[in-house]
């Protein structure tokens, strides 16, 4: 995350679940029309910023932690405060700031379930929606304490030559989404971890993003394997290795879900393919030139080819997902009777037990 335009963008779209917020729309108002909750403040670095765990994300927070270079998240009221106080304007602006500012001013971590689990939430009667997103969260908290005490470390002195874990705790924005941008039920959080953390001294440093973007597979393995051991244990359900394609590692699924119906999770991957390789082809055509293995597609967007080649994908994708749906609609039953244990029989009434 920059601070700038990539801000603007994750307050148009993403805080919004991945839709289009309407223009001069309050931030709430657009969440709750958008049908996903507002976000909420997590990590233990909040009580020196004067925040609480789960205490609601405001639009000017958001905005001054990271999209003003890291400045406080209360830092309209502490400048409006100085000035009121007699402060100079610099002398008040400065009382705002986390240190020194920043361009990179967070990373965004995308948790979402094993593609069987979000199946599971999808398809699954309340209760065992309730458990699975129970357990998501369970596992994105610590996932977070892990990055707090193994990972974050701030750089300071010269060249960054000293590191020290932020004894505090580390500061995160968490945004709850229930469905991928095709529209598809899929549960997923996003975790805008801020890159400001507080020293022994009290003076605020920068983290250290390298160590995070190195350890994305490990924290991602971990958020797997702590919701997939939450949802069996309360579910009774097991976990097999699943493999994607050849050479890729293997992934614990929830057993017995057919592959198939995995496979029709992978909607966006698939429509990204189609999308290149006919973006690929029609550049190859349009330009004469042999294939260039170092270029990425590029098209010209005012084209007519462009536009019939894009209008010809929207409209397979479309059909696409319709046959799917209703291929998908055919088995969701059978398969929640494969998968979820039966209820138990009171001995001699034939009924369940309560």
């Amino acid at each position: 995350m920059r601070a700038g335009q990539m801000c603007r963008y994750y307050l148009r779209e993403t805080v919004v679940g991945d839709g289009r917020r309407p223009s001069r729309t309050p931030l709430r108002a657009a969440q709750e029309q958008a049908g996903v909750p507002v976000g909420r403040w997590k990590g233990r670095g909040l009580a020196a910023l004067g925040l609480t765990p789960g205490q609601e994300v405001t639009e000017a927070q958001l905005r001054n932690l990271f999209g003003e270079r890291g400045r406080h998240p209360y830092a309209d009221w502490i400048e409006a405060d100085r000035l009121a106080a007699g402060d100079s304007p610099k002398k008040a602006f400065k009382a705002g700031a986390l240190g020194r500012r920043v361009t990179v001013t967070g990373v965004d971590f995308v948790f979402r379930p094993q593609p069987t689990i979000y199946l599971l939430w999808a398809l699954g009667d309340e209760e065992t929606r309730r458990v699975i997103e129970a357990a998501h969260e369970y596992a994105i908290e610590r996932v977070l304490e892990w990055i707090e005490n193994e990972v974050a470390v701030i750089r300071y002195g010269k060249d960054g030559i000293y590191r020290v874990r932020p004894p505090g705790g580390l500061v995160a924005a968490r945004f709850r989404h229930y469905e991928a941008r095709s529209r598809r039920p899929l549960l997923h959080d996003h975790l805008l971890l801020s890159v400001k953390g507080q020293r022994l001294d009290g003076e605020w440093g920068s983290i250290h993003t390298t160590a995070l973007h190195e350890n994305t597979m490990p924290a991602s393995a971990l958020y797997n394997e702590l919701v997939a051991a939450e949802v069996c244990e309360a579910l009774g359900l097991a976990t097999e290795p699943r493999t994607g394609h050849p050479g890729a590692p293997a992934v614990m699924e929830i057993a017995r879900v057919p592959h198939e119906l995995i496979r029709w999770t992978a909607r966006r991957s698939d429509q990204i393919a189609a999308c290149l390789t006919e973006l690929e082809h029609l550049r190859n055509r349009g330009t004469r030139r042999p294939p260039d293995a170092t270029a990425g597609p590029s098209l010209p967007t005012t084209t007519p080819q462009a536009e019939t080649a894009r209008r010809a994908i929207r409209w397979t994708v479309t059909k696409n997902e319709a046959d799917r749906i209703a291929y998908m609609d055919g088995l969701s039953e059978a398969m929640m009777r494969r998968l979820l244990p039966p209820p138990m029989l009171s001995p001699g009434t034939g009924g369940a037990v309560s």
